[in-house]
């Protein structure tokens, strides 16, 4: 039960699969957004994932604060990508991300690479990640 719960959230990738992973020597920047107000900015900086709130969104009071982020003021650091960025990543075994990986030459290693990728919108949220 445990190794199939494991395949049902690991998007059908077996549990012998190394994991995604990424190797920069420089810094990148997604901006979130929902509509046009930047929710906040996520970062790869010195190979950790980075995630902080935009002033804008600190101000402002249409909207909640995300899940797992709940401090406004606190700047998140982490060496693996958060669930709910993680999540815009799709499946690297279906077939029609496998075409998009060799069409486009893209390393199906490299988060940062996948996310740039297919991680502009996600059916589970609104937002918008926009590579800065």
């Amino acid at each position: 039960m445990f190794n199939l719960f494991k395949k049902i959230i690991s998007k059908g990738e077996t549990t012998n699969s190394s994991p995604v992973g990424f190797e920069f020597t420089g810094n990148i920047q997604f901006t979130l957004k929902i509509k046009e107000l930047h929710i906040g900015y996520l970062t790869i900086e010195s190979g950790r994932w980075i995630f902080r709130y935009s002033e804008a969104f600190k101000t402002q009071k249409n909207y909640a604060r995300l899940t797992g982020f709940s401090d406004l003021d606190k700047v998140y650091s982490t060496e693996e990508l958060w669930p709910f960025f993680k999540i815009r990543i799709p499946g690297l075994k279906q077939p029609m991300v496998r075409d998009i990986i060799k069409a486009e030459n893209l390393d199906d290693s490299n988060e940062a690479v996948l996310l740039k990728r297919f991680g502009r919108k996600t059916m589970s949220n609104p937002y918008i990640l926009e590579p800065a």
